[in-house]
């Protein structure tokens, strides 16, 4: 192997075992653990089965947030955030008493009354719709705005 070779390879290694074990020196703890709570997003009110509590949400990168769902169960309500969640750490969501760990979100649909709470991490910066599918044109669309 060149000397050039060599030494790349070595550079790396050193660098390598000097990180191991820094994201414990640099960071105290778990940080999707200390989660920051957002408002709720609520889904139809008394004055309209398509109202929305919010429509935007300012995020940071690297930041642990909870999000509660509730709907209202005055319509089917399905919560999409397609983009939005393939940019994110989803930690888990918790329905009832049912805590679900999985690496991507599709859905929440709500067929009747309930809630359901999101613990994620954004990671990637922009500008994300999230919506209740095939309600778009009532109105029911929001934005993540990621920074």
């Amino acid at each position: 192997m060149p000397l050039s070779r060599t030494r790349t390879l070595l550079n790396v290694s050193l660098m390598i075992v000097c990180l191991v074990g820094t994201d414990r020196i640099l960071a105290a703890g778990d940080l999707t653990r200390r989660t920051t709570s957002l408002p709720d997003l609520v889904l139809g009110n008394a004055e309209s089965d398509y109202a929305m509590s919010q429509n935007e949400y300012q995020l940071e990168t690297g930041k642990a947030y909870q999000l509660m769902v509730v709907a209202s169960g005055q319509k089917e309500y399905a919560f999409q955030a397609p983009d939005f969640f393939k940019t994110v750490h989803l930690r888990k969501v918790e329905a009832g008493d049912v805590e679900i760990k999985a690496a991507l979100l599709h859905e929440l649909e709500f067929e009747e009354a309930g809630e359901a709470e999101l613990f994620f991490t954004p990671l990637i910066p922009g500008r994300y719709a999230f919506y209740m599918k095939g309600l778009e044109s009532k109105g029911m669309v929001g934005h993540f705005v990621v920074k």
